[in-house]
């Protein structure tokens, strides 16, 4: 018997498909993805900001080992966080600002020691500020004394 070779081309034909769109249908955006994390933490309202206050590393300069209990009464007593968010109302006042935000989301900035309202969640705690609560602002919360 005889063997017959294919004479096929080497090219694939390329496969056209019909635009699938739907007209008078809006594409839908792609979802923000939510992590656990973000959605127990409260929203701040108005002028108020949500603050996470700073925690000191759990090893000293010179080598000590701190507790739990230890790190945890530092974060309480900080006066100095990084702002989470803030109120939609938060810094619009133009009398009372006039020279625009004193912060804004990311900054590190310092506080009272007993300002705002404390709010524990897992792992800490977090503080509500009033948007006139604010003393400072800094660049490194390790530049800062943290006592107790």
């Amino acid at each position: 018997m005889k063997e017959q070779s294919s004479t096929l081309g080497t090219e694939n034909p390329k496969i056209v498909l019909p635009n699938k769109d739907l007209v008078g249908v809006k594409k839908s955006e792609p979802k923000k993805e939510i992590t656990k994390e973000e959605t127990k933490l409260p929203k701040p309202t108005g002028w108020r900001m949500l603050v996470l206050p700073f925690r000191m590393e759990e090893k000293t300069k010179g080598g000590i080992l701190l507790g739990g209990e230890t790190i945890d009464r530092q974060q309480v007593a900080s006066q100095c966080g990084n702002v989470l968010a803030m109120g939609d109302a938060c810094y619009k006042d133009k009398e009372r600002y006039p020279n625009g935000p004193w912060c804004k989301v990311g900054d590190w900035v310092v506080f009272a020691r007993y300002a705002g309202s404390r709010i524990e969640i897992d792992g800490g705690e977090v503080r509500l500020l009033n948007e006139d609560e604010v003393l400072a602002t800094v660049e490194d919360p390790t530049d800062i004394l943290h006592k107790y």
